[in-house]
């Protein structure tokens, strides 16, 4: 299992919160999402390493913006 935490701005409520989420899980491989949009990371469990490129991509396609 490999744990990633990226730093998001944006998210501002439990339905940013949300829809980070769901737009994550449905990335193949990727088992656990969780979004805090109080200190504006999301902390992703995979299977196997997931392509950073496509998690951002995922991220922004939804109106948030990736701060690495």
């Amino acid at each position: 299992m490999k744990e990633t935490t990226i730093k998001i701005k944006g998210m501002v409520c439990n339905g940013c919160e949300k829809r980070v989420k769901n737009v994550l899980e449905s990335i193949e491989g990727i088992e656990k999402v969780i979004a805090n949009h109080n200190d504006g990371t999301v902390k992703i469990t995979s299977k196997e390493e997931i392509e950073e490129n496509i998690i951002k991509e995922r991220i922004e396609n939804i109106g948030f913006e990736v701060i690495q």
